[in-house]
């Protein structure tokens, strides 16, 4: 009988995250229907409680863990929460951004519910520490206007974080990526990634000459060696293609990109013959099951895991994601596909998207340059974040180490990520006055769509 539920929730799951996902881009055929947009959020948020309910009701049955239906209910909670805080406080907040973010991290929880409940509970509180700080966030952005003149404490907090790192930081799978501090595991990469998009927004929102840019490529650099030093070539390689779009879409010269991308090439090829770690993820990139027992066994068991899991999955409990190691890490998404299948996960991946989609389009409604290239730097280091890992995981590039944001167990991407939420929430709230802007291009856009128009 157990059997036939999960079997039966599956499929009820599957067409729930659908419909859902629908829904994201759905909702941008109606920018001018305020009624018609507040009834698809609310039908997606009717979605969410009851994948969260579902999910966890078959969690309980294959199990028979009380500590699941607790754990159930402070999910519930938690989201109730941010939902009716934002109600109150931020009116005007995107709903779509927020609705995505609280889908997105009760799969998380659902998966490392399922995968190791010690984890499941801290990745909560980890939650309920983020939420508390992006809710803050967006007070700061209407409140005050002194980001933009902090441009050199952006960089030396953040390049003397990452070498701290380099220098006591603790060794992960070959790369220094964290530091313990009061017993704590700290990765300051993934806050100081934040700080590197503001310093690049700080340099070039007003000057963009040779100098400035030149100026801004070398610091940068900076930021970029300290994370090669530690062999976190995911990290400084996403750092550098941040670096590049910002550049790119600030000074319009795609001489830039282009010697960047040329740069980035360079230093890749130099980086598979410098670093062990780097040259045993390649070879089991090209080809795993050759080297199944030693370098490729984690990529062959993603791809096993992926490949056994079809297009509706094994089912909660049904499937064996803990042969893959790190799961709860890197290859979460191997575990979704596994137990909730094929269909299930490329929606994960669109909802992911429809993220992006948004704060693309923050990005190009706002007046205020300076907020302009803060919105395009998160935004590309999201989509950034999100290509890593899922590329790693089906074998479409290397592993690179990297996180899936919001579902991948670890604290310091979670927050950063709720982080990086609050600023986007906070841009999109925030007053649109013309100040400088990027080009003229994105002048007479900003000019024809005028006001940031809803999802």
């Amino acid at each position: 009988m157990v059997h036939l539920l999960v079997q039966a929730a599956k499929y009820l799951l599957i067409f729930c995250f659908l419909f859902y996902t629908f829904a994201c881009f759905w909702v941008f055929r109606y920018r001018k229907d305020v009624s018609e947009q507040s009834y698809i959020f609310h039908l997606q948020r009717v979605l969410l409680y009851l994948i969260q309910f579902i999910a966890n009701g078959v969690l309980y049955l294959t199990s028979k863990n009380q500590q699941i239906l607790i754990f159930y209910l402070l999910q519930v909670l938690l989201v109730s929460l941010i939902f009716i805080f934002y109600h109150i406080f931020y009116k005007k907040a995107s709903r779509l951004v927020l609705n995505n973010m609280c889908m997105l991290f009760t799969i998380g929880l659902v998966m490392l519910t399922r995968l190791s409940m010690d984890k499941a509970y801290r990745q909560y509180l980890f939650l309920v520490a983020g939420a508390a700080i992006a809710m803050l966030i967006p007070v700061f952005l209407q409140k005050l206007s002194v980001f933009r003149k902090l441009t050199w404490l952006y960089s030396v907090v953040g390049i003397l974080s990452l070498m701290a790192v380099a220098v006591v930081g603790t060794t992960s799978y070959g790369a220094k990526l964290s530091i313990s501090i009061a017993g704590i595991s700290i990765q300051p990469s993934e806050f100081v990634k934040i700080l590197f998009v503001f310093f690049i927004a700080s340099m070039l929102y007003q000057k963009k000459d040779i100098k400035q840019v030149l100026v801004t490529s070398g610091v940068s650099a900076l930021f970029v060696l300290a994370l090669v030093i530690s062999k976190d070539l995911g990290g400084a390689l996403l750092y550098f293609v941040t670096y590049l779009v910002m550049i790119y879409v600030a000074t319009g010269k795609m001489s830039y990109f282009l010697s960047g991308i040329g740069a980035m090439g360079l230093a890749a090829f130099a980086g598979a013959k410098m670093f062990p770690h780097v040259q045993t993820r390649i070879i089991a990139w090209k080809d795993p099951l050759s080297v199944i027992d030693n370098e490729g066994y984690q990529v062959s068991q993603s791809l096993f895991g992926i490949g056994t899991g079809g297009w509706f999955g094994l089912g909660l409990n049904q499937g064996m994601p803990k042969k893959i190691p790190v799961v709860e890490k890197d290859f979460i998404f191997s575990a979704i596909s596994e137990e909730f299948g094929g269909v299930f996960a490329i929606c994960v991946i669109l909802v992911c998207a429809s993220c992006f989609i948004m704060f693309m389009n923050i990005a190009m409604q706002m007046r205020d340059s300076y907020y302009k290239l803060v919105a395009l730097g998160l935004a590309t280091l999201y989509a950034g974040q999100v290509f890593l890992t899922i590329g790693g995981v089906i074998k479409f590039i290397p592993s690179t180490g990297v996180t899936l944001p919001l579902i991948s167990y670890g604290g310091s991407s979670l927050i950063s990520t709720m982080i990086i939420i609050g600023v986007i929430q906070g841009l999109y709230m925030r007053p649109r006055t013309p100040v400088v802007k990027i080009s003229e291009t994105l002048e007479k856009e900003g000019e024809e769509n005028g006001k940031i128009q809803e999802p």
